[in-house]
């Protein structure tokens, strides 16, 4: 892979950084604005990492919006019956994951598509979702000590990049570093040549799967403890974000696979955009198109560069 191919989509993050810089020195080029650059693209980094342990698979799972709602709702409402902190959290990640282990089952036993079982799975947890929290934005009951896992830094750096970094670490050492990375990798590559090397499909599948809607989970309460409440579509503007990342990520590095630390740049690419524009006074509709050509343009230097090589 040549150095466009590889290291293309970096530049271009640079690039617009400078251009962004040039353009509002007095406002994007500080350091408080870029730190806070960081904590912006953390919750939608760590729902496109999830995102990127099924596209290792060569799948994709819609459902991603609809968990975080879910984890965010369920865990006000769990503390408005008075559970703990730790009980919370242990029951919103454990339902979590099973959402992913449900479609994951559903995608590698039973043969249905990934697009159609995660949407119908996504569907039913949304209502799931509205008849708990009977369709309004619960508040209150919140310990303080829970809001601290959203809120505040550690030696000047948010609490939420730290949890961005810590999850961008653990989905390389998983995709990377382990069998059950290299077994996904392999499903991904080809199913059947994988299976025909003993590969445990279903369980390989279940798992990427049960990984992806547990990070969904965990931003659905990160959310919860950043804001203080939780709303019944709050989740809902991750799914487009996060595959949008996982697909500019796809850009860098790898040359087309999947892959965690791409995944992160294209989140931070995402966040760096929207922040830029915002401070330049962009109307919304401005920075969504902006925002689409610029995954475009990386995905056609990805491809010059691949096809050079």
């Amino acid at each position: 892979m040549n150095f466009t191919a590889r290291y293309g989509t970096l530049f271009g993050l640079f690039v617009i950084l400078g251009v962004f810089a040039a353009l509002s020195p007095g406002s994007f080029a500080q350091a408080s604005n870029l730190i806070n650059i960081t904590q912006q693209s953390s919750l939608l980094a760590i729902v496109a990492l999830g995102a990127t342990c099924v596209m290792v698979l060569s799948e994709f799972d819609l459902s991603v919006g609809a968990v975080v709602s879910w984890a965010g709702i369920l865990a006000v409402s769990l503390f408005a019956q008075g559970w703990g902190i730790p009980a919370t959290v242990l029951a919103t990640l454990l339902s979590s994951a099973m959402v992913g282990c449900i479609s994951g089952y559903l995608v590698s036993r039973l043969r249905v598509p990934s697009f159609i079982a995660t949407l119908a799975i996504g569907t039913v947890v949304g209502g799931f979702t509205f008849w708990i929290s009977d369709g309004a934005t619960l508040f209150g009951n919140i310990p303080p000590g829970f809001r601290d896992l959203g809120r505040g830094s550690l030696a000047g750096v948010p609490v939420l990049t730290l949890w961005a970094v810590a999850m961008t670490t653990l989905c390389v050492v998983l995709l990377d570093y382990t069998e059950s990375g290299r077994r996904m990798a392999a499903i991904g590559g080809n199913r059947e040549a994988a299976r025909l090397t003993g590969v445990p499909i279903v369980r390989s599948t279940v798992l990427g799967f049960a990984i992806c809607t547990l990070f969904a989970g965990l931003v659905g309460l990160l959310l919860v403890a950043r804001l203080g409440s939780a709303h019944p579509t709050g989740g809902n503007g991750f799914l487009l974000q996060a595959y949008a990342a996982a697909f500019l990520g796809m850009t860098a590095f790898r040359g087309g696979d999947a892959n965690a630390l791409g995944t992160l740049l294209g989140a931070v690419i995402i966040a760096v955009v929207a922040n830029g524009l915002t401070i330049l006074g962009v109307p919304n509709y401005m920075q969504d198109i902006l925002t689409g050509l610029i995954i475009l343009a990386a995905v056609l230097v990805r491809n010059v560069g691949r096809g050079r090589e």
